[in-house]
């Protein structure tokens, strides 16, 4: 049957300009197609540096916990202006991890969304974003402290080296993630000038590890055999592996955590000997975590799904809770 409405040949575009190939059209970052408006582009910027996963900074904030110094001000003003540190170097990072990665991302099924791969922040801002934020960050953190400023450099460092070499070797690259984890927590009681306790550093650096390879376990299992296109390291995990590295450091974690909540020096330190009480939430959080891990495929991240995990936020709250009223309110006993 003849094409109704069809125009003559003489009258048609030339095949090769009448619609682009269907490489071209899906090769095209989803949000280039949108608008241009400068809202949109600023909405794209804030995004690049992800605040939402800034609660990850609040790990500067552990030692004047844990040293019974939460409620004196100077303390709290140097550990919240050490938290907005590490949050404007951690959106530097997100930024320049985006760039180098923006290739392999616009083959991923849900990071082709973001800014950079997408199309939405020009690579040519990110990285002015980028030099802006480590800049005055840096700068910032020097006026804190300098051991503080020296700290917070080696973070930056370490993270330029993890987003351009390190995070393609397996297990090397969620050692070098749970490494900034511990970088926080020492730059918290430098800014504060609070000693930190090798426990601390500990527990810290053991959570990392887990969540670190509850992320690659996730991501392991939503790649479905195209592992090496999302992410270089992938290809090196297996499945059975990151399930006995997720048992040995959730394992860990907990015995770690209870271990420190016993020790005589920390009962001395709290007045306490109750603090091994919140231990079952840690036990409680790190469950949680791992049914996320098996139970959200479809999600970007087990470690941003659990921000949003009505039972795993309300863990960590009864835990702060339960910390904060035995640390600083209850007696020997």
């Amino acid at each position: 049957m003849p094409e109704p409405h069809l125009a003559p040949p003489s009258e048609r575009a030339p095949a090769s300009t009448s619609q682009p190939p269907s490489s071209v059209l899906s090769s095209t970052p989803p949000a280039a197609e949108q608008g241009h408006g400068l809202l949109w582009r600023v909405g794209g910027v804030i995004r690049t540096v992800r605040p939402h996963q800034w609660v990850k900074n609040v790990f500067v904030l552990a030692p004047v916990v844990f040293a019974k110094e939460i409620f004196d001000a100077k303390l709290l003003e140097n550990a919240a202006s050490a938290f907005f540190v590490f949050c404007l170097l951690a959106g530097a990072v997100y930024a320049m991890n985006d760039l180098a990665d923006i290739e392999s991302d616009r083959k991923h099924p849900v990071k082709k969304f973001r800014p950079i791969p997408s199309g939405r922040v020009p690579p040519h801002v990110a990285r002015a974003l980028a030099a802006v934020l480590v800049a005055g960050s840096l700068t910032w953190a020097y006026f804190i402290h300098p051991a503080f400023a020296l700290v917070s450099g080696v973070y930056f460092a370490q993270n330029v080296a993890y987003s351009f070499k390190l995070k393609h070797v397996a297990y090397l690259d969620v050692g070098f993630i749970a490494a900034g984890f511990v970088l926080r927590v020492m730059g918290g009681g430098y800014a504060t000038q609070t000693p930190v306790s090798n426990y601390l550093l500990a527990c810290t650096a053991l959570l990392a590890l887990f969540l670190g390879f509850g992320k690659r376990r996730h991501e392991l299992s939503a790649a479905a055999g195209k592992a090496s296109l999302q992410r270089a390291a992938l290809e090196q995990y297996s499945k059975r592996g990151l399930d006995l590295a997720l048992a040995i450091t959730g394992l860990a974690t907990v015995v770690t955590y209870l271990v420190y909540t016993l020790d005589p020096r920390t009962q001395a330190v709290f007045g306490t000997n109750r603090l091994w009480w919140s231990s079952a939430f840690v036990m409680l959080g790190v469950g949680r975590f791992l049914q996320l891990v098996k139970s959200r495929p479809k999600s970007e991240s087990p470690t941003q799904e659990m921000l949003r995990d009505g039972p795993f936020v309300a863990i960590v709250l009864l835990w702060v809770v339960l910390v904060m009223f035995v640390v600083y309110r209850l007696k020997p006993g």
